[in-house]
């Protein structure tokens, strides 16, 4: 099975987050192989009930090479034309785990140790995989995590805020509005004012930005709504401490604000001779910690088509990959 072939096998094994089960069989079973055939060991890392993080490493692992095994909805197969791999993970990040499994095997072929590949689950949602890793470290000084960067070296990656706003109200005729307090009307009256905060600005990463996701509320639209809520999620440039704090101000108690998930910005790792970028999503590189070691991130395929019905991966990249996970772990090392 050749490196496209292996994506391919990859992509059409449906893995949406909370369905990792076959996924993780399957790398263990490649990484089986592998970790017979040069010394290496194999081992299933369990995290809830039918989801298990992969890990293989061989001597004392030095760097560790990771990405996620999970992909967001809807599943879709894979197919292949001249230039791409199409289907759902194919660049989030099933060719990527491809790539990190073919540079491994080609550094083991050339007498290569101390390496390690851990696979892991749930990052499309809550960092499940990696938060349970982070409590089992392997002793790696450096990690490599891959996410889709067109295979340029990440210098920083955005945090990320998502908040859920509760509005209440009381219920009344809306012939007679006088008689309630519409909960919608408060609640629209609070995302204005937290639209119209000055969110912080990094000169790495960028400016923060602020997206309304969700709202819901109200019974009926001859009722005054007495319950409205929203989730609203902010690309962080900072830790978020300030952007919190700004944003419950803002509202001035005419909604519950209630954090649902926090995870910091970050400045990442550079190493000589790469291409650099700075990507705008968030990782399970927070999540992991420093118990992986030293975090570098880098990947092919571009983030613009992960998340869609386009998903796809050039070909050429993942090729490219496995020669860059190559050459960075022998720097590393």
């Amino acid at each position: 099975m050749n490196v496209f072939e292996l994506t391919r096998a990859l992509v059409d094994i449906e893995s949406i987050t909370d369905n990792e089960e076959r996924m993780g069989d399957a790398l263990f079973g490649h990484l089986q192989e592998l970790a017979g055939q040069y010394g290496g060991h194999a081992e299933l890392i369990p995290v809830e009930p039918g989801r298990n993080n992969v890990f293989a490493g061989w001597g004392e692992p030095t760097v560790t090479l990771s990405t996620h095994m999970d992909t967001v909805p809807p599943f879709f197969p894979s197919r292949e034309d001249g230039q791409h791999i199409w289907g759902r993970g194919a660049c989030d990040t099933k060719g990527i785990i491809a790539s990190m499994i073919f540079a491994v095997r080609e550094l083991l072929a050339a007498g290569r140790t101390n390496l390690a590949l851990l696979f892991v689950v749930g990052e499309e949602r809550n960092s499940a995989g990696a938060l349970a890793a982070a409590k089992s470290p392997r002793g790696s000084k450096f990690l490599i995590n891959g996410e889709p960067t067109e295979n340029k070296l990440a210098l920083g990656s955005k945090g990320a805020l998502r908040l859920e706003l509760v509005a209440s109200g009381r219920m009344a005729h809306s012939a007679y509005p006088e008689l309630g307090e519409s909960a919608i009307e408060k609640l629209l009256d609070a995302l204005g004012e937290m639209r119209r905060v000055a969110l912080p600005v990094d000169s790495i990463l960028g400016a923060s930005t602020l997206n309304i996701g969700t709202i819901s509320g109200g019974r009926a639209p001859n009722v005054i709504p007495d319950h409205a809520q929203a989730e609203v999620f902010i690309r962080l440039v900072d830790s978020g401490d300030a952007t919190l704090a700004a944003m419950k101000q803002a509202v001035n108690g005419k909604v519950e604000v209630r954090e649902a998930l926090r995870i910091p910005a970050l400045h990442l790792g550079s190493l000589p001779g790469f291409e650099t970028t700075v990507v705008s999503y968030t990782t399970d590189i927070p999540a992991l910690g420093e118990s992986w070691g030293q975090p570098y991130l880098i990947g092919p395929g571009s983030i613009h088509v992960a998340h869609t019905t386009e998903e796809r991966i050039p070909k050429a990249q993942i090729l490219e990959a496995v020669q860059i996970y190559k050459r960075m772990v022998q720097q590393l090392l």
